[in-house]
């Protein structure tokens, strides 16, 4: 797990996380301990610590664990990086437990579109998607009239909506969004959840009197090492005379693990770089295809991607297309090209910091920018019949040209 871990895709905050601690130094606070010579004066925030013992009004909320912890939430947000975070023990333990696949909450991957809090993707079978909730969409406010909360999300940071977004299972909590296909804002409820999101799911689909195997591969997350290589031998084993190919559908997937990108790429392509990571002193790591895998090396393939495809999944979409191995179809991804490295401290708490960034085998960096495909299609909800889905009918129509 170790190689694993070291290359982990941060995906961009679920909301499922247990809201972060809330106690965090303000801009103004985190330059007031930098020195004139630029470097970090501690003693001020000892000085201020002290104020704060002897002067503060009510002594009884002063709790040290929480002031250390902000402390260092606030010198980590002090960078500007929304992907470079520190996690308290409870909040370390829940990015943990969603990287396994299982958690709770609403079932959506959070971002910035313009520095304004959106959706990176809905999960999938979860109350966001049920919901309608799509990647792309605005939340311009966070209602949960239970716990008295209506926040506008102007400014607000990625810790803050996780923890005003989530709560106890069964409660619900409205979301005021806006779509660029809408004239007004609306407003989604959504009901609080236990969530367990498979990594993948195999359905058939006929069409033309072919037979086409239609993956859908929700998140690289760690059941990935084990269920990618099975569903390969099921369709395998499937695999007849009217076999049409694969269809790879990776819309709304956030991310995960990048070793999982590099095991689902080994499969489809059959030698050379995968993605290459550069880190800040130049030096350059390449993930190059799996030689002991390539047992789809010769199917006629297709990449379904969206505006919620990132990461992870624009590793994997970029490198079929650039080994000029699949055709890619859909809507244009989230575009995040960062690497960040977790790591565990011994009271439970983490950091994710952003080591590097990672280089398409074109040599293209795609973070702000996203993949393009090459068949564009937006994705047009059918509120009459909504297991119509005509990108889907696209991709299939472009793999049995």
């Amino acid at each position: 797990m170790d190689k694993r871990v070291r290359n982990l895709f941060l995906s961009l905050a679920l909301l499922s996380l247990v809201g972060l601690f809330s106690f965090k130094m303000g801009q103004s606070s985190v330059k007031a301990e930098i020195s004139k010579s630029g470097k970090l004066d501690l003693s001020l925030m000892w000085k201020v610590k002290d104020k704060l013992a002897t002067m503060y009004l009510d002594k009884k909320d002063i709790d040290e664990e929480k002031m250390s912890y902000g402390a260092i939430e606030g010198m980590v947000a002090s960078l500007g990086d929304p992907y470079t975070v520190f996690l308290p023990p409870s909040d370390n333990k829940a990015a943990n437990e969603d990287l396994a696949g299982e958690f709770g909450g609403v079932g959506i991957s959070l971002g910035y579109k313009d520095e304004t809090l959106a959706v990176m993707s809905p999960l999938a079978k979860t109350p966001a998607e049920e919901a309608g909730v799509m990647a792309g969409d605005l939340i311009l406010k966070i209602i949960d009239k239970e716990n008295n909360i209506d926040k506008d999300t102007n400014g607000i940071s990625l810790d803050e909506a996780v923890k005003l977004i989530r709560g106890k299972v069964g409660t619900t909590v409205t979301l005021k969004m806006y779509r660029e296909s809408k004239s007004e804002p609306f407003e989604v409820n959504l009901v609080r959840d236990n969530i367990v999101v498979p990594s993948i799911e195999l359905e058939w689909k006929e069409s033309e009197g072919k037979q086409v195997a239609w993956v859908k591969l929700y998140k690289f997350t760690d059941r990935l090492f084990e269920e990618w290589p099975e569903m390969v031998d099921e369709i395998n084993a499937k695999k007849g005379s009217d076999f049409g190919g694969i269809v790879l559908d990776l819309r709304n997937n956030p991310g995960g693990y990048l070793q999982a990108s590099v095991l689902v790429a080994s499969d489809f392509i059959k030698e050379g770089t995968v993605v290459t990571q550069e880190s800040s002193d130049g030096s350059k790591e390449v993930y190059k295809v799996e030689k002991s895998r390539g047992k789809l090396l010769n199917d006629k393939l297709v990449v379904l991607i969206n505006g919620g495809s990132a990461s992870a999944s624009e590793i994997l979409a970029g490198a079929l297309r650039d080994h000029q191995r699949a055709t890619l179809v859909g809507e244009k991804s989230f575009g995040k090209g960062t690497v960040q490295q977790p790591d565990n401290f011994s009271d439970g708490s983490g950091i994710h910091i952003t080591i590097a960034r990672w280089l398409l085998p074109s040599g293209k960096n795609i973070h702000k920018e996203g993949v393009e495909p090459e068949v564009k299609v937006v994705f047009e909800r059918d509120e009459n019949n909504l297991e119509k889905d005509n990108q889907l009918d696209k991709a299939i129509e472009v793999l049995l040209k």
